[in-house]
């Protein structure tokens, strides 16, 4: 049993792509967002006879929190710390919109409660987050209230500050430790019950879940700390693009990850993903590493509608997996965006999504009308509307993670991938200037490839607040070591340790992460930090005193399958399928049609075009050109 297997859920379809050391092969199915492991389990069926490796990214986490679903939790603090979640910091969501404002607390008052007070919590807690103000520093005191709430509480799921989060700045790991304990009942209780329908379907019960960081943890680690899943959907693509850029010798890119539900972009310096140690997840700070994706909901499932003054909108409502756009034929009649590609004819009017998902034209026309009519367009204008409402959003997102981070987009490829990402990347691509697109080969289902790619992980990390080299170097070498021995026990082997320290100068409020080796030396630390304050800043301060605030560790594993043992493309067939008419903001025009898997290195397709594949397809207006590389990708120019 030497194959793997990656099943990423997405909230439309779970893909699957399985390696047996010599063959990738891939799958797309509906999702069942009422139990996710019933599509993973239906996805994964046809490549059960040889999996001896299993591979998850889920939605579970981020379902829970998005719908406010998750457990009746209580919060154990410091005395005097009780609102700390309600104070929070004095910055604004939005500084000019008086609309705007911080959702409401994940555990309400009457459930915050001090040490001294742990009989005061009702009988219905299923999950406590225990976040003491000095913890980071000494976690004696929460191992105890842990030892007493279980002795009281039999069952009840604690999460603590000082193993999720154990960091200074008590407000940021206050929330951190209670998004781990409000989701962490229905993590735990999801992973068990696909471990049990995986065995029953012939494969491995013991599964990696994806981490927010692009790293596997063991479906232990990811029941205890959930909260390092909550972007577990998306980092799958991301760790695959980076991939793909540095087989390619591209290492600045913008990944561009385009669904049924939403649209995730992340931008890559260096062949390395950009990892944010804090980043804010539907409104709540969460301290643990995480690719620092950006999110939209503008995926191919996102609904047109009119509002109130009488103008054309797209998302963020989509028709999500059931019933789906209307083309899908499952009862759905909104306009989505899917819909809008079908009538422009982007998408094969009498073609097929994933394995069983016959499109129907007739539907797609009726569900455009329905927003055609009330603007007094015909369908094709319509649709035409749809396609730039959606785009502009999505180009929002590209701006955000470049132009608005200080990055030229110019200088950055656009690596295009999920089911819809190839129908609209090259024209965002242009909106920005960017140096050109990539589709990858499988792009329908590139996060369940990624999977496939991502490494174990560990991620340590503690705040030492020091001016000492031998605190900072000491502290690394216990993570380390503790890193290494939790890869142990779930059973993984670790190939690199990476170490860091969050530096700033005295009195800053801001910290920047400087890779570092222990024993380097002091001056060497501190100089690396007064060069990517610079970089990052635009000046440093070289005669200011500098500290060391946080060390951290990641401790990494071989991956399944690297980029470099993917074997040749082997085309087979003809690839031109002829031609049909497409509608875009120029008109009709005559579009050739391409089969993306009979296309041969070095083939090259003229916009405008559409190259087809089993789970995706890619559109080429005028002017734009698609060469196949000699691994399968389409390299876009114009």
């Amino acid at each position: 049993m030497t194959g793997s297997l990656g099943v990423d859920v997405g909230g439309t379809f779970t893909d699957v792509a399985a390696w047996d050391g010599s063959t990738l092969s891939t799958a797309k199915v509906p999702s069942t967002p009422d139990d996710q492991s019933r599509g993973v389990v239906a996805g994964a069926a046809a490549f059960t006879n040889d999996v001896g490796r299993f591979f998850h990214g889920t939605t579970v986490a981020t379902n829970a929190l998005l719908e406010r679903a998750g457990a009746t939790c209580a919060l154990v603090t410091s005395p005097g710390f009780e609102d700390v979640l309600e104070i929070g910091r004095q910055d604004r969501p939005a500084l000019y919109d008086q609309q705007v404002g911080r959702p409401a607390p994940l555990v309400p008052a009457d459930r915050r409660v001090t040490p001294d007070a742990l009989a005061d919590l009702d009988d219905g807690i299923e999950a406590v987050a225990v976040s003491l103000q000095y913890s980071f520093e000494d976690p004696a005191e929460e191992l105890a209230i842990r030892r007493a709430l279980h002795a009281a509480c039999p069952g009840v799921p604690v999460s603590l500050s000082s193993e999720v989060a154990p960091e200074f700045r008590e407000f940021e790991r206050a929330s951190t430790t209670v998004l781990n304990a409000y989701v962490q009942p229905i993590m735990a209780h999801y992973l068990l019950r696909l471990s049990e329908a995986s065995s029953r379907a012939g494969l491995p019960g013991h599964v990696l879940v994806m981490q927010s960081s692009g790293g596997l943890i063991s479906a232990a680690g990811a029941s205890r700390h959930p909260a390092a899943a909550l972007l577990s959907g998306p980092a799958g693509g991301v760790v695959a693009a980076a991939e793909l850029g540095r087989s390619l010798g591209r290492p600045s890119l913008i990944s561009f990850d385009m669904g049924g539900t939403s649209t995730d972009v992340c931008r890559i310096e260096d062949g390395r993903p950009e990892i944010s140690n804090e980043r804010l997840i539907d409104g709540y700070p969460c301290r643990l590493p995480a690719v620092a994706v950006h999110t939209v909901g503008a995926g191919g499932g996102s609904l047109g509608w009119i509002d109130s003054g009488g103008a054309l909108r797209v998302g963020p409502r989509s028709a999500g997996a059931q019933p789906g756009p209307a083309c899908y034929g499952r009862g759905g009649v909104e306009p989505a965006v899917t819909d809008a590609n079908l009538v422009l004819g982007r998408i094969n009017p009498a073609g097929r999504l994933g394995s069983d998902v016959v499109l129907e034209a007739r539907a797609a026309h009726a569900a455009i009308s329905r927003i055609g009519e009330p603007l007094g367009l015909d369908n094709p204008a319509a649709a035409v509307g749809m396609i730039e409402v959606v785009e502009e959003v999505m180009a929002g997102a590209l701006r955000t993670v470049s132009v608005e981070q200080g990055a030229d987009p110019r200088e950055a490829t656009l690596v295009s991938f999920g089911g819809a990402g190839g129908l609209h990347g090259s024209s965002l691509a242009r909106r920005l200037d960017m140096a050109g697109m990539i589709v990858p080969l499988h792009a329908g289902v590139f996060s369940a490839f990624g999977l496939l790619l991502s490494p174990p992980r560990q991620d340590w990390s503690r705040s030492v607040l020091t001016t000492e080299e031998s605190v900072v170097d000491d502290a690394l070498r216990s993570l380390g070591a503790g890193a290494t021995d939790q890869m142990t026990a779930d059973g993984l082997d670790t190939s690199v340790i990476r170490h860091s320290v969050d530096m700033r100068y005295v009195g800053q409020s801001h910290e920047l992460t400087v890779p570092y080796e222990p024993g380097s030396g002091w001056n060497g630390l501190a100089a690396d930090f007064h060069a990517l304050h610079a970089t990052r800043n635009g000046f440093s301060r070289p005669t200011d005193p500098v500290e060391a605030v946080t060390v951290r560790v990641e401790a990494v594993g071989e991956p399944a399958l690297r980029w470099g043992d993917l074997p040749p493309i082997a085309p087979t067939g003809t690839p031109e399928r002829g031609s049909r008419p497409v509608q875009g903001g120029r008109g009709s025009v005559d579009a050739t049609v391409w089969w993306r898997p009979a296309l041969r290195p070095g083939a090259e397709v003229i916009g405008p075009a559409v190259i087809e594949e089993p789970e995706a397809t890619t559109f080429l207006g005028h002017g734009e050109r698609a060469v196949v590389h000699d691994g399968g990708a389409l390299v876009v120019d114009w």
